[in-house]
């Protein structure tokens, strides 16, 4: 797992130094802290030259463009994988931030065809296939997490490219002076006349949903597209191009297939996917919940681990409300592993809120991320490399919201959208509009509260975006879900697994992401992934469970979701967190006026009564102004 950063000059003007490019690079070492490289590039004169990495220093050449990459050492340790990767010839300039898990399949056919290896990391395979089927078909055949950087001076054009699901993180800025990219926003601040700003326009959606489609609150800041790339060169500038379309996916079913059969697919599926992510020249380890799907994910690589020594990393809480750490120690005990578990309390979190806000780079959208950060940081005394369940609740439908789309008329449903309206009655009527309801299953704050924190919120303008990419979607109301998903909630979780594990160097893998997985479960029938509940508590995702009992028991199985809850309420009330919100964050958000400083206020002062509605609105009020007090000047 590693950092990518660089930047043309559109308007022609050289780089003069390296003085940029390191701050850069500086800015984003956690990502990668065992090597660092910088090539000054020419797309004009195709020519590349590698500079000094650590020392500021002037450029001696016509150089219109400069790339700088951060390494974490995972396959090849050597020098021989040192990036930006360059081809034989001089013709092509490569960099790879991530894992691609098929990449030695294609070794021994690359060799063939003649192509000599010096190394043994993935990168120079990738290198390799590009040289061989250019741009298109390569990104084809690549299985696995990345964003990609190529400058291929044969063509006098760039590519930049982010994974068809979102694992990599890929930002970029596009103006009449300079084309820049970065793994991380924080680097572009180094830009010449550059400056965080917030884009207003952007405002409505995150305060719905508390994150913004695939994209940035930062005025002028792109977030490139998962299944995207750019392609550069002079005379066009940027054309953003997708080469994958989670619409390509169809639910193709066997008749009269039992769920057996397919339960026994699942396993084998889930399992050559944590087999193939299981290489590593360091060690790893699993990122354990207690839920069903890390701790499949921890069974099944432990069951390969060949030294039979394999350990994971949890995070607890002294609230045994919010704590998973019996359905942990069942695990551990059920697999003969070892667990190491940590405690998360408010000190903790009051001390890290702001310096896992600067890694996330956006108001912290869960309020779980900052376990995320301490499970990261404690986890590197043990492991460098984490798998982890993410994404299998996309997959597979294990929402709440899944369940609604599918029976959205149940008695209780309706009772508890009428309750949740009641002071608002005409929203009420939003339930019945299938789009928006399926759209407004991942909404963090109702829009009433929306409203009352800010008065200007306009709810056209946070969910237009979004109903047009549902009703784009194809297949039944369960596969629009699942599409719908992957396109707007799971990159926003990716993005937070990515930046608080790479807070500490910690590269984390999500094999329910597998390019194979996940396209075999559109073979599996519907009716075995989402059943009507019969008695049973939570029915969603049920062929994982069904697998989930076989290991583990139907009492670990069937369970109520707690999905890494947070004791908001506990933190909120400890005396130093109520000296930090009411000194910094209040006064913040009333010099600020983004948000309603009256209405915070109060909450603030009567948190043991509010709802829990009102409790999640407060959070994304408290999480924006901490962000914006780390990214904006002085209001």
């Amino acid at each position: 797992m590693c950092g990518i950063v660089g930047y043309i000059n559109t308007n022609s003007e050289l780089i003069k130094d390296t003085s940029r490019i390191l701050s850069m690079l500086e800015a984003q070492r956690h990502r990668g802290p065992d090597d660092s490289g910088v090539r000054a590039f020419s797309l004009q004169s195709c020519k590349s030259l590698e500079l000094n990495n650590k020392v500021p220093a002037s450029i001696d050449g016509d150089f219109e463009g400069v790339l700088g990459f951060n390494r974490l050492s995972i396959l090849d340790l050597s020098a021989n994988g040192h990036q930006p990767m360059v081809s034989s010839d001089g013709s092509v300039i490569l960099a790879f931030n991530g894992e691609i898990y098929n990449a030695f399949d294609f070794k021994e056919e690359l060799e063939t065809w003649g192509y000599k290896f010096k190394s043994s990391s993935d990168t120079e395979v990738i290198l390799a296939l590009y040289l061989k089927y250019g741009f298109d078909e390569m990104i084809l055949k690549l299985n696995g997490m990345f964003a990609i950087v190529i400058a291929d001076f044969r063509m006098q054009q760039m590519f930049v490219a982010r994974d068809r699901f979102g694992i990599k993180p890929m930002y970029f800025i596009s103006n009449s002076n300079v084309f820049a990219f970065s793994s991380e926003l924080k680097c572009f601040k180094y830009l010449n006349n550059f400056s965080f700003q917030l884009n207003r326009n952007k405002l409505d959606e995150y305060l719905l949903f508390r994150n913004n489609l695939n994209d940035t609150l930062f005025d002028g800041i792109k977030a490139l597209k998962p299944g995207h790339y750019i392609s550069y060169n002079k005379n066009n500038g940027i054309i953003v191009k997708r080469f994958f379309d989670i619409n390509a996916y169809s639910r193709n079913v066997t008749e009269g297939v039992n769920i057996e059969t397919v339960g026994k697919s699942l396993e084998d599926w889930l399992g050559k996917s944590v087999k193939s992510q299981l290489m590593s020249d360091v060690k790893l380890g699993c990122q354990l919940s207690g839920g069903i799907d890390s701790s499949l994910v921890t069974w099944l690589a432990n069951r390969n681990c060949t030294d039979g020594n394999f350990e994971s990393v949890s995070i607890v809480f002294d609230n045994e409300r919010f704590s998973e750490e019996k359905y942990i120690d069942v695990v551990r005990d059920r697999l003969g592993i070892q667990a190491h578990k940590f405690i998360l309390d408010s000190d903790y979190y009051l001390d890290n809120f702001e310096k896992a806000t600067w890694h996330l780079e956006v108001p912290l959208n869960h309020p779980n991320t900052i376990g995320i950060y301490k499970l990261s940081q404690r986890a590197k005394d043990y492991v460098t490399v984490l798998l982890s369940g993410e994404g299998a609740d996309e997959v597979f439908g294990g929402y709440s919201w899944f369940y609604d789309a599918c029976f959205p008329y149940r008695k209780r449903k309706l009772l508890s959208i009428v309750n949740k309206n009641l002071s608002s009655p005409k929203d009420i009527f939003k339930y019945f509009q299938a789009d928006l309801r399926s759209v407004m299953g991942t909404a963090y704050v109702t829009p009433e509260l929306a409203s009352k924190l800010n008065p200007a919120f306009n709810f056209k303008n946070a969910t237009t975006e979004r109903r047009l990419l549902y009703n784009n979607l194809e297949g039944s109301v369960f596969d629009r879900q699942v599409k719908y998903e992957f396109q707007t909630y799971l990159p926003d979780l990716l993005i937070r697994q990515d930046k608080m594990s790479m807070a500490h160097s910690i590269e984390n893998r999500v094999p329910f992401l597998d390019n194979e997985l996940v396209k075999n479960s559109f073979n599996i029938p519907e009716k075995y992934l989402m059943i009507k509940r019969n008695g049973n508590i939570n029915s969603e995702k049920y062929l994982l469970k069904k697998l989930s009992e076989g290991v583990f028991g139907k009492e670990f199985t069937y369970r109520n979701k707690m999905g890494f809850g947070i004791p908001l309420r506990d933190f909120f009330n400890n005396n130093r967190f109520k000296e930090y919100l009411n000194d910094k964050i209040l006064l913040g958000i009333k010099n600020r006026g983004v948000f309603d400083y009256n209405m915070v206020s109060k909450w603030l002062q009567n948190v043991n009564g509010l709802k829990y509605t009102e409790l999640e609105a407060l959070w994304v009020a408290i999480s924006f102004e901490i962000w914006s007090s780390i990214f904006f000047s002085k209001q």
